[in-house]
């Protein structure tokens, strides 16, 4: 018996029966059916949203979408934008620079100090910014809003204040003065706008409100600015010296100053009140420098009277012909065995003075030749003394 598949031996083909292909009604079959086969897969492809490209590869069919009209802008959004259209014209770009000699050579190099704000006093090219902005600079170049570059020198400055007057000899028809508003009867709240050069960007506009009044800062000589503006409108490096807005594009403050930890914005910012600013300029357009009002004394340090364990301002000496020895006043002497101490100024027009920078605050509010009322303590025994204020010597 045999095992396993039956091998059989190929049978011989005959001429006659050799396949030559399939035949035409098999052929004919075979196309209708990749039709059928490729209409099913155009169908199902189609229904899933996309479209097959010559390659074969699927893409997502996209169109797009219908544009929303947009409508008319909100109130305050036209507002706002009136105001930057009005008032950019007048915001200028300030760049601070130092002369150096070369170590090795004669040439004179100008290096790059600094970059700020400013805005446009008057048609005249005066240009008000930040002291600071231009501190230890031996000029300044000005770049208007139409981006011509203007070579500026140094009218005046107000250190104490941070204030500082340039001057460029721009066309007057370039020269698009800011409005000036006033900075006594604002209030916390209000919408206010500032306009300025951030980081170098220039013609940037950044918006807020009023955070605080009656702020206090140090001037870069260590002498109060009072009755400074607090703002959470975003001021940073290169704010400085541009103007802070109220919003009917007034100039009320100039920024100046942050308060930052890491020295940028922090929702803390501070301008100097327009109104210091607006009796100021004058003072540097025809003199140069402010003349500050002042009693003619030379005061005690501040460590002295800690020392002596009083408050107010102790006077120290008083030059002869001065304010303050034609209204009788006198300073601290040696005496035989000690100190005799002078007069002791604690109170002016009935504001308590209790250190220096008090009196300073006080005089700050006067101009020169006006008179004030001083309380003095002289040997425990207290009186009231007039002085008419005189103009301040130069630092």
């Amino acid at each position: 018996m045999l095992t396993g598949p039956a091998v059989y031996p190929p049978a011989r083909e005959s001429s006659s029966s050799i396949s030559r292909g399939p035949s035409r009604s098999t052929r004919w079959m075979a196309v209708l059916l990749l039709l059928v086969a490729g209409a099913l897969v155009y169908t199902v492809v189609r229904g899933r949203g996309a479209s097959v490209d010559s390659g074969g590869a699927s893409t997502v069919s996209a169109e797009p979408r219908a544009i929303t009209p947009r409508g008319d802008l909100a109130g305050d959004e036209q507002s706002t934008i009136d105001l930057f259209k009005n008032v950019s014209p007048a915001v200028v770009h300030v760049t601070s620079v130092e002369v150096r000699r070369g170590r090795l050579s004669l040439n004179m190099f100008e290096i790059p100090q600094g970059t700020g704000s400013g805005f446009v006093w008057d048609t005249d090219g005066h240009v008000v910014t930040n002291f600071h902005v231009i501190q230890n600079a031996d000029r300044a170049e000005v770049t208007l809003n139409d981006n011509t570059v203007w070579r500026a020198t140094i009218v005046g400055t107000a250190p104490d204040k941070d204030v500082a007057v340039l001057k460029i000899d721009a066309p007057r028809d370039k020269l698009r003065k800011i409005a000036v508003g006033q900075s006594n009867n604002l209030q916390v709240g209000q919408k206010v706008f500032a306009i300025g050069n951030p980081f170098g960007l220039d013609q940037t506009l950044t918006t807020g409100v009023i955070s605080g009044l009656g702020r206090e800062i140090q001037s870069v000589t260590k002498r109060p600015i009072s009755g400074v503006i607090q703002t959470d409108a975003a001021i940073n490096p290169g704010n400085s010296g541009g103007p802070l807005l109220d919003s009917a594009g007034r100039l009320i403050g100039i920024n100046t100053a942050i308060y930052s930890p890491s020295g940028a914005y922090a929702g803390i910012g501070f301008a100097v009140p327009v109104d210091t600013v607006n009796r100021i300029v004058p003072q540097l357009l025809a003199h140069g420098k402010v003349v500050r009002p002042g009693l003619g004394i030379v005061p005690a340090s501040e460590q002295i009277v800690r020392q002596l364990k009083v408050q107010g301002v102790l006077v120290l000496s008083v030059p002869d012909g001065s304010a303050a020895a034609q209204a009788g006043l006198v300073g601290t002497t040696q005496g035989p065995q000690s100190w005799v101490l002078g007069d002791l100024i604690v109170s002016v027009d009935g504001e308590p003075i209790s250190e220096l920078n008090d009196l300073y605050r006080a005089l700050d509010k006067h101009e020169v030749g006006d008179v004030v009322k001083l309380e003095v303590v002289r040997a425990g025994e207290k009186r009231t003394v007039s002085v008419k204020l005189q103009p301040l010597p130069e630092p």
